[in-house]
């Protein structure tokens, strides 16, 4: 039986979519992102820089803020500078207001993606750990509109904010890591879809079918330009990939980062106010930040310090865990293997080889179901592979595959 918790005791430190896709034409120079996720809005948000002016306070008005600090007080790791950062990115599952056509809404909410993104000190590198939603954790009790709910064994990782909202999601995670999440970046469905419309897709390359009824989504293997309403999708699909399980949803999640990535910094928007504001705009709508970047001056200030970060200075892995044995739809942490991430995060380091080694989360023929680029592990680091395949493609487009 695998241990079901993990803990650090070293030292802490701080961190400041029948295939309906469009085919892309022969690759020129192509555009060519976080997720599920939130991360890319504050990307995206960079490019209006300057330009930003007197739109300012509508944009900022758009942000919606979350007072970690005051919710959890002192009940924390160790507050070390040592120049790198810590980001927890969450994807909200909430099927309320224009979320509801994802399914009925019953009143609450789970972390449908949950990545942890370390900016190494410098700001070129980032490692990134994704947590699937199924993980059998403990979790600390959370207060939440003055209601506690106490802690608990075994419960899955996304609870954490069906409970407790985005504050009980960062107290869960510094307690699986002993790592101090210096930032918080959500966004949901509806968020993300419409950020990928405005961006104007995302080119991606199937390399099988992928076929998953319950995220109708149906593509054929090749090259796609995926919309806003296929991207999600895309980043929500399990049941077509790998085993069925998040685990094979997070290999796609995780390959769609960085493609979105690439795009990101290709897009010109400089010579397009329109196209610029309705990014900005749309990116500020899709954010819920924690206080500290609630702010566009704020967010401006954090994202410039994300700018020379690319996909392939760019390492990401899954949680070293394997299936429960009790319930094998569920997983549960590596003990050893998982406090390996946590003290390379710790001591600002690459995540080394071994940390994945036993994990089902990245198996050796990862290359099979995403392809595209090696290249964010330097050669002789000693850190993990990136999710990648063999063959690089010339305009960069990840390819996604059926595991």
């Amino acid at each position: 039986m695998a241990d079901e918790s993990n803990s650090v005791s070293a030292g802490r430190r701080r961190h400041g979519r029948k295939a309906t896709g469009r085919r892309r034409k022969a690759p020129s120079k192509r555009r060519r992102a976080l997720v599920a996720t939130a991360w890319v809005a504050a990307a995206l948000v960079l490019f209006g820089g300057g330009t930003l002016g007197y739109l300012y306070y509508k944009l900022n008005g758009n942000l919606t803020g979350v007072d970690i600090n005051a919710a959890l007080g002192t009940e924390r790791p160790e507050d070390v500078d040592n120049g790198s950062m810590d980001i927890l990115v969450l994807g909200s599952d909430s099927r309320a207001g224009k979320n509801d056509k994802y399914g009925k809404d019953e009143g609450g909410a789970r972390s449908d993606t949950a990545m942890i993104v370390h900016v190494h000190e410098g700001r070129k590198k980032a490692s990134v750990v994704s947590i699937p939603r199924d993980t059998l954790i403990e979790r600390p009790s959370c207060t939440r509109d003055g209601e506690e709910t106490p802690a608990a064994k075994r419960v899955m990782f996304n609870t954490a904010y069906e409970v407790g909202g985005p504050a009980c999601a960062v107290k869960t995670v510094e307690s699986l890591t002993s790592i101090r999440m210096d930032h918080y970046l959500e966004v949901d469905f509806s968020g993300f879809k419409d950020l990928i419309d405005r961006l104007g897709g995302v080119d991606l390359t199937t390399t099988k079918p992928i076929k998953d009824k319950k995220s109708h989504l149906d593509l054929e293997p090749g090259d796609h330009t995926l919309d806003g309403e296929q991207s999600l999708g895309l980043v929500r699909t399990r049941h077509g990939v790998g085993d069925g399980t998040d685990l094979g949803r997070i290999a796609l999640q995780q390959a769609f980062v960085k493609a979105l990535l690439d795009q990101i910094k290709d897009v010109n928007v400089f010579g397009n106010p329109k196209k610029l504001y309705d990014l900005a705009d749309t990116s500020t709508k899709a954010l819920t930040t924690d206080s500290e970047l609630a702010s566009v001056d704020k967010l401006l200030s954090f994202s410039r310090g994300l700018k020379g970060i690319d996909s392939k200075h760019m390492t990401m892995v899954t949680l070293p865990v394997v299936y429960d044995t009790i319930d094998i739809n569920r997983v549960v942490p590596l003990t050893a293997q998982a406090n390996q991430v946590w003290q390379a995060l710790l001591a600002d380091k690459p995540i080394p080889k071994s940390a994945t080694k036993g994990s089902v989360g990245d198996p050796p023929d990862a290359g099979k179901v995403v392809g595209g680029d090696k290249g964010a592990a330097e050669p002789g680091d000693g850190s993990a592979e990136p999710r990648s395949s063999a063959t690089p493609t010339p305009s960069l487009t990840r390819a996604i595959a059926q595991g």
